[in-house]
């Protein structure tokens, strides 16, 4: 007796099937960047055929703007869990980077490749820097972070000490003899993380300068 016909994978649960585009996408996009990434590759990757890719995401650009934004959605939902506290944030930001190293490379190559005065998806960009940029103020009002430091400095500062090892592993290993992913370098950077955290919070001559003024 002939066996009833198979429905695609990508027709019963057209959830998982943008799922497995969205992760086959980030690896062909870190692995290539924006220009060089092919939508037959990230098909293939993914299992499916390529209509049915554009039929999800239309074309390459919109493929990488939802890989953007699925990435950003995720680092916001763990910013917003965090206290605030660099001493915290910093190690927890160097972690995540260390464990996606994907998500870097994807900075890299847009570096590279593109024209960084105007990069894809701009306009939801700036709105996540100026979200990321108005938290720090709200640290500075808690007394987490030094008020006299410009907040847009302190976000360039931070991002750059948490993305820099994975960014550029050769520089890590050359400078400090250690690979980025040797547990031992990760928990030294952790430690080193705190101790950069501290010096960001507000001086005690600060303060005291601060209360001798409204006295």
């Amino acid at each position: 007796m002939p066996r009833p016909p198979t429905t695609p994978v990508s027709a019963r649960n057209p959830e998982r099937s943008r799922e497995r585009i969205l992760a086959a996408a980030l690896k062909e996009f870190a692995a290539k960047g924006f220009a060089g990434a092919r939508v037959d590759a990230i098909a293939r990757r993914a299992g499916i055929n390529k209509r049915m890719l554009y039929h999800y995401f239309g074309d390459k650009e919109e493929l990488f703007k939802a890989v953007l934004r699925r990435k950003i959605s995720e680092r916001r939902a763990w910013g917003d869990a965090l206290s605030g506290d660099p001493e915290e944030t910093l190690p927890f930001w160097f972690e995540a980077a260390c464990k996606d190293p994907d998500w870097v490379r994807l900075f890299q190559w847009e570096a590279l490749q593109g024209d960084w005065r105007r990069v894809i998806d701009e306009e939801q960009r700036l709105e996540g820097a100026a979200r990321g940029i108005k938290r720090i103020r709200q640290r500075q009002e808690r007394g987490q972070i030094s008020a006299e430091l410009d907040p847009r400095h302190v976000m360039l500062t931070m991002r750059s000490l948490t993305m820099f090892p994975a960014a550029f592993p050769q520089l890590t290993r050359l400078i400090t003899g250690k690979s980025v992913y040797d547990p031992e370098f990760q928990r030294e950077r952790m430690e080193f993380l705190k101790k950069i955290a501290m010096a960001l919070r507000p001086s005690s001559n600060g303060e005291k300068s601060a209360d001798t003024e409204k006295t």
